[in-house]
Protein backbone atom coordinates (compact mmCIF):
# COMPACT_ATOMS: atom_id res chain seq x y z
CA UNK A 1 0.00 0.00 0.00
CA UNK A 2 1.23 3.48 -0.86
CA UNK A 3 1.41 5.83 2.13
CA UNK A 4 -0.02 9.34 1.82
CA UNK A 5 0.16 12.19 4.33
CA UNK A 6 -2.85 14.50 4.42
CA UNK A 7 -1.23 17.76 5.54
CA UNK A 8 -3.02 20.16 7.84
CA UNK A 9 -0.83 23.24 8.15
CA UNK A 10 -0.91 25.29 11.35
CA UNK A 11 1.58 28.00 10.28
CA UNK A 12 3.56 29.40 13.20
CA UNK A 13 0.75 28.70 15.66
CA UNK A 14 2.09 27.88 19.11
CA UNK A 15 5.63 29.13 18.50
CA UNK A 16 6.70 32.33 20.30
CA UNK A 17 10.26 32.03 19.01
CA UNK A 18 11.74 33.88 16.07
CA UNK A 19 14.34 31.56 14.59
CA UNK A 20 16.63 33.46 12.24
CA UNK A 21 15.73 31.27 9.26
CA UNK A 22 11.99 31.05 9.85
CA UNK A 23 9.23 32.27 7.62
CA UNK A 24 6.72 29.46 8.01
CA UNK A 25 4.05 31.15 5.91
CA UNK A 26 6.35 31.17 2.90
CA UNK A 27 7.69 27.67 3.56
CA UNK A 28 4.21 26.10 3.75
CA UNK A 29 2.47 28.43 1.32
CA UNK A 30 -0.19 28.99 3.99
CA UNK A 31 -0.87 32.58 5.02
CA UNK A 32 -3.81 31.91 7.34
CA UNK A 33 -5.24 29.08 9.42
CA UNK A 34 -8.95 28.34 9.69
CA UNK A 35 -10.30 25.62 11.94
CA UNK A 36 -13.49 25.60 9.86
CA UNK A 37 -11.55 24.40 6.81
CA UNK A 38 -9.83 21.43 8.46
CA UNK A 39 -12.51 18.82 7.83
CA UNK A 40 -13.13 20.11 4.31
CA UNK A 41 -9.42 20.04 3.45
CA UNK A 42 -9.07 16.46 4.74
CA UNK A 43 -12.15 15.37 2.78
CA UNK A 44 -10.78 16.99 -0.38
CA UNK A 45 -7.61 14.88 -0.21
CA UNK A 46 -9.46 11.70 0.76
CA UNK A 47 -11.66 11.99 -2.33
CA UNK A 48 -8.56 11.66 -4.50
CA UNK A 49 -7.27 8.49 -2.81
CA UNK A 50 -7.91 4.88 -3.73
CA UNK A 51 -8.46 2.95 -0.46
CA UNK A 52 -7.55 -0.29 -2.26
CA UNK A 53 -3.98 0.85 -2.90
CA UNK A 54 -3.36 3.86 -0.65
CA UNK A 55 -3.33 4.37 3.10
CA UNK A 56 -3.36 7.83 4.66
CA UNK A 57 -2.38 9.62 7.85
CA UNK A 58 -3.46 13.10 8.90
CA UNK A 59 -0.31 15.16 9.43
CA UNK A 60 -0.26 18.38 11.44
CA UNK A 61 2.65 20.30 9.96
CA UNK A 62 3.93 23.84 9.64
CA UNK A 63 4.01 25.00 13.25
CA UNK A 64 4.76 23.73 16.74
CA UNK A 65 1.68 21.59 17.14
CA UNK A 66 2.08 20.70 20.81
CA UNK A 67 2.71 24.37 21.65
CA UNK A 68 -0.60 25.69 20.36
CA UNK A 69 -3.39 26.61 22.75
CA UNK A 70 -4.32 23.36 24.48
CA UNK A 71 -8.04 23.36 23.65
CA UNK A 72 -7.29 23.95 19.95
CA UNK A 73 -4.74 21.13 19.93
CA UNK A 74 -7.26 18.74 21.46
CA UNK A 75 -9.98 19.85 19.04
CA UNK A 76 -7.68 19.19 16.07
CA UNK A 77 -6.74 15.79 17.46
CA UNK A 78 -10.42 15.02 17.96
CA UNK A 79 -11.27 15.94 14.37
CA UNK A 80 -8.47 13.73 13.10
CA UNK A 81 -9.63 10.95 15.41
CA UNK A 82 -13.07 11.00 13.76
CA UNK A 83 -11.46 10.07 10.45
CA UNK A 84 -9.39 7.37 12.16
CA UNK A 85 -12.44 5.85 13.85
CA UNK A 86 -14.25 5.76 10.50
CA UNK A 87 -11.35 3.75 9.07
CA UNK A 88 -10.65 6.30 6.34
CA UNK A 89 -7.22 7.20 7.73
CA UNK A 90 -4.79 5.00 9.62
CA UNK A 91 -3.41 7.45 12.16
CA UNK A 92 -2.06 10.89 13.03
CA UNK A 93 1.41 12.39 12.79
CA UNK A 94 2.56 15.82 13.89
CA UNK A 95 5.60 18.07 13.96
CA UNK A 96 6.72 20.11 16.94
CA UNK A 97 9.72 21.46 18.87
CA UNK A 98 11.83 19.64 21.46
CA UNK A 99 10.94 22.16 24.18
CA UNK A 100 7.23 21.47 23.67
CA UNK A 101 7.54 17.83 24.64
CA UNK A 102 6.93 16.75 28.23
CA UNK A 103 5.11 14.05 30.14
CA UNK A 104 1.75 15.83 30.11
CA UNK A 105 1.84 16.46 26.37
CA UNK A 106 2.86 12.88 25.60
CA UNK A 107 0.04 11.57 27.79
CA UNK A 108 -2.47 13.69 25.83
CA UNK A 109 -1.12 12.45 22.51
CA UNK A 110 -1.36 8.86 23.76
CA UNK A 111 -5.15 9.26 24.09
CA UNK A 112 -5.42 9.67 20.34
CA UNK A 113 -4.18 7.51 17.44
CA UNK A 114 -0.97 9.51 17.12
CA UNK A 115 1.66 7.28 15.56
CA UNK A 116 4.50 9.61 14.68
CA UNK A 117 6.08 12.68 16.26
CA UNK A 118 8.45 14.72 14.12
CA UNK A 119 10.85 16.88 16.11
CA UNK A 120 12.57 19.94 14.69
CA UNK A 121 16.03 19.23 16.11
CA UNK A 122 17.86 21.32 13.46
CA UNK A 123 21.24 20.98 15.22
CA UNK A 124 22.74 19.28 18.23
CA UNK A 125 25.29 22.10 18.69
CA UNK A 126 24.44 24.65 21.38
CA UNK A 127 26.48 27.25 19.50
CA UNK A 128 24.44 26.73 16.34
CA UNK A 129 21.14 26.65 18.25
CA UNK A 130 21.96 29.93 20.01
CA UNK A 131 23.08 31.65 16.80
CA UNK A 132 19.86 30.47 15.13
CA UNK A 133 17.72 31.72 18.07
CA UNK A 134 16.08 28.33 18.43
CA UNK A 135 15.13 28.88 22.06
CA UNK A 136 16.14 25.41 23.26
CA UNK A 137 19.36 23.58 24.04
CA UNK A 138 20.96 20.46 22.63
CA UNK A 139 20.23 18.62 25.88
CA UNK A 140 16.53 19.48 25.58
CA UNK A 141 16.57 18.07 22.06
CA UNK A 142 18.22 14.83 23.16
CA UNK A 143 15.79 14.39 26.06
CA UNK A 144 12.75 15.10 23.89
CA UNK A 145 13.86 12.47 21.38
CA UNK A 146 14.35 9.89 24.12
CA UNK A 147 10.98 10.73 25.70
CA UNK A 148 9.11 10.41 22.40
CA UNK A 149 10.62 6.98 21.72
CA UNK A 150 10.14 5.81 25.32
CA UNK A 151 6.47 6.81 25.12
CA UNK A 152 6.03 4.43 22.19
CA UNK A 153 5.77 6.92 19.33
CA UNK A 154 7.68 6.69 16.09
CA UNK A 155 10.30 9.45 16.00
CA UNK A 156 11.22 11.43 12.91
CA UNK A 157 14.10 13.89 13.33
CA UNK A 158 14.28 17.07 11.27
CA UNK A 159 17.66 18.75 10.86
CA UNK A 160 19.14 21.61 8.86
CA UNK A 161 22.34 21.98 6.87
CA UNK A 162 24.25 25.27 6.76
CA UNK A 163 22.84 27.16 9.75
CA UNK A 164 24.95 29.97 11.27
CA UNK A 165 28.14 28.50 12.80
CA UNK A 166 27.21 25.05 11.55
CA UNK A 167 29.81 22.95 9.77
CA UNK A 168 30.00 19.41 8.35
CA UNK A 169 31.25 17.98 11.67
CA UNK A 170 28.37 19.39 13.72
CA UNK A 171 25.89 18.21 11.08
CA UNK A 172 27.30 14.69 11.17
CA UNK A 173 27.05 14.70 14.97
CA UNK A 174 23.44 15.89 14.71
CA UNK A 175 22.39 13.04 12.43
CA UNK A 176 24.25 10.56 14.64
CA UNK A 177 22.35 11.76 17.72
CA UNK A 178 19.04 11.46 15.89
CA UNK A 179 19.92 7.91 14.87
CA UNK A 180 21.14 7.00 18.37
CA UNK A 181 17.85 8.23 19.83
CA UNK A 182 15.99 5.54 17.91
CA UNK A 183 14.51 7.61 15.08
CA UNK A 184 12.96 5.65 12.23
CA UNK A 185 13.31 8.51 9.76
CA UNK A 186 14.89 11.88 9.15
CA UNK A 187 14.22 14.98 7.07
CA UNK A 188 17.22 17.00 5.88
CA UNK A 189 16.70 20.68 5.09
CA UNK A 190 19.60 22.66 3.60
CA UNK A 191 19.17 26.27 4.72
CA UNK A 192 17.40 28.61 2.33
CA UNK A 193 17.35 32.35 3.08
CA UNK A 194 13.87 33.86 3.03
CA UNK A 195 13.18 37.52 2.44
CA UNK A 196 12.51 39.48 5.61
CA UNK A 197 14.02 36.99 8.02
CA UNK A 198 16.81 37.72 10.48
CA UNK A 199 19.01 35.42 8.41
CA UNK A 200 18.37 37.61 5.38
CA UNK A 201 19.56 40.64 7.35
CA UNK A 202 22.63 38.72 8.60
CA UNK A 203 23.45 37.83 5.01
CA UNK A 204 23.08 41.43 3.84
CA UNK A 205 25.48 42.57 6.58
CA UNK A 206 28.02 39.93 5.59
CA UNK A 207 27.55 37.97 8.84
CA UNK A 208 26.18 34.87 7.17
CA UNK A 209 27.48 33.27 3.96
CA UNK A 210 24.58 31.37 2.39
CA UNK A 211 25.05 27.79 1.28
CA UNK A 212 25.92 27.18 -2.33
CA UNK A 213 24.00 24.43 -4.08
CA UNK A 214 27.24 22.43 -4.43
CA UNK A 215 27.95 22.63 -0.69
CA UNK A 216 24.37 21.74 0.16
CA UNK A 217 24.52 18.63 -2.01
CA UNK A 218 27.88 17.51 -0.60
CA UNK A 219 26.98 18.09 3.06
CA UNK A 220 23.48 16.64 2.74
CA UNK A 221 24.90 13.56 1.01
CA UNK A 222 27.31 13.08 3.94
CA UNK A 223 24.39 13.24 6.39
CA UNK A 224 22.41 10.87 4.16
CA UNK A 225 25.30 8.38 4.28
CA UNK A 226 25.31 8.35 8.09
CA UNK A 227 21.54 7.85 8.26
CA UNK A 228 21.75 5.04 5.72
CA UNK A 229 24.54 3.33 7.67
CA UNK A 230 22.28 3.32 10.76
CA UNK A 231 19.30 1.96 8.82
CA UNK A 232 17.38 5.21 9.26
CA UNK A 233 15.28 6.21 6.26
CA UNK A 234 15.75 9.70 4.82
CA UNK A 235 12.20 10.83 4.13
CA UNK A 236 13.01 14.08 2.41
CA UNK A 237 15.90 16.33 1.43
CA UNK A 238 15.01 19.98 0.83
CA UNK A 239 11.83 22.03 1.02
CA UNK A 240 8.65 21.04 -0.76
CA UNK A 241 8.06 23.03 -3.92
CA UNK A 242 5.37 25.72 -3.52
CA UNK A 243 4.62 28.80 -5.61
CA UNK A 244 5.28 31.08 -2.63
CA UNK A 245 8.92 29.98 -2.47
CA UNK A 246 9.48 31.82 -5.77
CA UNK A 247 7.49 34.96 -5.01
CA UNK A 248 9.21 38.30 -4.51
CA UNK A 249 9.10 37.69 -0.75
CA UNK A 250 10.24 34.08 -0.98
CA UNK A 251 13.74 32.60 -1.19
CA UNK A 252 16.46 35.15 -1.89
CA UNK A 253 19.59 33.00 -1.42
CA UNK A 254 20.88 29.69 -0.13
CA UNK A 255 20.31 26.14 -1.20
CA UNK A 256 17.11 25.45 -3.05
CA UNK A 257 16.54 23.33 -6.13
CA UNK A 258 13.47 21.26 -7.07
CA UNK A 259 15.72 18.22 -7.63
CA UNK A 260 17.93 18.76 -4.58
CA UNK A 261 16.99 15.41 -3.06
CA UNK A 262 17.83 13.51 -6.21
CA UNK A 263 21.13 15.38 -6.51
CA UNK A 264 22.09 14.37 -2.95
CA UNK A 265 21.21 10.73 -3.52
CA UNK A 266 23.22 10.81 -6.77
CA UNK A 267 26.21 12.11 -4.81
CA UNK A 268 25.73 9.27 -2.33
CA UNK A 269 25.58 6.76 -5.20
CA UNK A 270 28.80 8.17 -6.65
CA UNK A 271 30.57 7.52 -3.36
CA UNK A 272 29.22 3.95 -3.19
CA UNK A 273 30.28 3.23 -6.76
CA UNK A 274 33.76 4.67 -6.34
CA UNK A 275 34.28 2.69 -3.16
CA UNK A 276 33.54 -0.52 -5.06
CA UNK A 277 35.60 0.44 -8.12
CA UNK A 278 38.61 1.29 -5.95
CA UNK A 279 38.81 -2.36 -4.92
CA UNK A 280 39.25 -3.50 -8.54
CA UNK A 281 42.75 -2.14 -9.11
CA UNK A 282 43.83 -0.29 -12.25
CA UNK A 283 40.79 0.21 -14.48
CA UNK A 284 42.43 2.16 -17.31
CA UNK A 285 40.79 1.13 -20.57
CA UNK A 286 38.38 -1.23 -18.82
CA UNK A 287 34.73 -1.76 -19.64
CA UNK A 288 32.48 -1.48 -16.59
CA UNK A 289 28.82 -2.35 -16.14
CA UNK A 290 27.01 -1.09 -13.03
CA UNK A 291 23.62 -2.58 -12.20
CA UNK A 292 21.19 -0.93 -9.79
CA UNK A 293 17.54 -1.27 -8.86
CA UNK A 294 15.32 0.05 -11.64
CA UNK A 295 13.94 2.98 -9.68
CA UNK A 296 17.48 4.09 -8.82
CA UNK A 297 18.89 4.14 -12.34
CA UNK A 298 18.56 7.89 -12.98
CA UNK A 299 19.98 8.68 -9.54
CA UNK A 300 22.99 6.40 -10.09
CA UNK A 301 23.75 8.01 -13.46
CA UNK A 302 23.22 11.50 -12.01
CA UNK A 303 21.61 14.64 -13.36
CA UNK A 304 22.92 15.39 -16.84
CA UNK A 305 25.01 12.19 -16.47
CA UNK A 306 27.28 13.86 -13.90
CA UNK A 307 28.17 10.56 -12.19
CA UNK A 308 28.77 8.89 -15.54
CA UNK A 309 31.20 11.61 -16.58
CA UNK A 310 33.04 11.69 -13.25
CA UNK A 311 33.50 7.91 -13.19
CA UNK A 312 34.67 7.75 -16.80
CA UNK A 313 37.25 10.48 -16.13
CA UNK A 314 38.46 9.29 -12.72
CA UNK A 315 39.10 5.69 -13.79
CA UNK A 316 39.98 6.31 -17.49
CA UNK A 317 37.42 3.74 -18.60
CA UNK A 318 36.87 2.82 -22.22
CA UNK A 319 33.20 2.07 -21.64
CA UNK A 320 30.66 2.50 -18.83
CA UNK A 321 27.14 1.12 -18.81
CA UNK A 322 24.39 1.50 -16.22
CA UNK A 323 21.68 -1.16 -16.26
CA UNK A 324 18.57 -2.04 -14.29
CA UNK A 325 18.32 -5.10 -12.09
CA UNK A 326 15.12 -5.21 -10.07
CA UNK A 327 16.45 -8.07 -7.99
CA UNK A 328 18.71 -5.54 -6.26
CA UNK A 329 17.60 -3.60 -3.20
CA UNK A 330 17.34 0.19 -3.10
CA UNK A 331 21.02 1.13 -2.77
CA UNK A 332 22.61 -2.18 -3.77
CA UNK A 333 25.14 -2.30 -6.61
CA UNK A 334 26.42 -5.04 -8.88
CA UNK A 335 29.60 -4.20 -10.81
CA UNK A 336 31.20 -6.28 -13.55
CA UNK A 337 34.48 -5.60 -15.35
CA UNK A 338 35.66 -6.69 -18.77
Amino acid sequence: MKHVNIPVFVPHLGCPHDCVFCNQRKITGQEEFSLDNVRKDIETVLETLDPRSETAEIAFFGGSFTGIERSLMIELLSIANEFCLSGRVSGIRLSTRPDYIDGEILSILAKYPVKTVELGIQSISDEVLAASRRGHTAEQAKKAMRDVVDAGFELIGQMMIGLPFSDPDSEIETVREICRAGASGIRIYPTAVFSGTALHEMMRKGDYPPLTLEDAVERSAAVFEVAHSHGVKVIRIGLCETASLHSENGIVAGAFHPALGEMCISAFFLKLICKELDTLGDLSGAKIEISVAGNMLSKAIGQKKINYRKIMTKYSLSELRFTKDDRLSEYELKISKS
